[in-house]
């Protein structure tokens, strides 16, 4: 099994809510690391840890980003990471598994499956091997103790139940010394 490190600056974690029943509100974490425990061959085996910085959320609009990092919300000071630990994988191909592990945020832990599709293995220009992952769940915010809404007037509410999660990952191969090896 490789260890691959996930490289922050070329990995997307983004979430869409639902905004007054009918309009789509993006959002996205700029710090996301973690460990992927995979090899091209044998899929099945694979592990993911990851940890996100829930302080770095970003929707582009300051009001919207501070009201969702307070205690209404994500409440980062007292949770400032949202971490995933890969149990399992249930189905895998040569490019696609469902990865079933335990996402924790806002102090709670709840299992979740992620679709996964395997992008494929190159090296980058400065000669280091990449991977390439794309990710998707849909979790009930509730379940979390996301609980804060507005009811609106015309029926419904401000922000919908249900998040859809979006991952685009890149990783780093990390390259084991002899030493390293040696001592393994």
């Amino acid at each position: 099994m490789t260890t691959w490190n996930i490289d922050s600056t070329h990995t997307l974690a983004e979430f869409v809510v639902t905004y007054m029943m009918f309009t789509k509100v993006r959002g996205r974490f700029t710090d996301v690391s973690g460990t992927i425990d995979f090899d091209p061959a044998n899929s099945g085996a694979a592990k993911v840890n990851a940890t996100i910085q829930a302080t770095t959320v970003n929707t582009g609009v300051t009001d919207r980003d501070n009201h969702l990092r307070s205690a209404d919300f994500f409440d980062v000071e007292q949770f400032p990471t949202i971490t995933f630990e890969s149990t399992g994988v249930k189905s895998s191909s040569p490019s696609n598994a469902v990865v079933v592990g335990n996402l924790t945020m806002h102090g709670v832990t709840k299992e979740v499956e992620l679709s996964v599709e395997f992008s494929g293995v190159g090296k980058n220009p400065w000669g280091v091997e990449v991977a390439g992952f794309t990710a998707t769940t849909k979790v009930a915010r509730e379940d979390f103790g996301l609980t804060w809404n507005v009811a609106l007037e015309a029926g419904g509410v401000l922000v919908s139940k249900e998040v859809t999660i979006n991952l685009e990952v890149q990783a780093a191969r990390v390259v084991e010394t002899e030493t390293q090896a040696a001592n393994a």
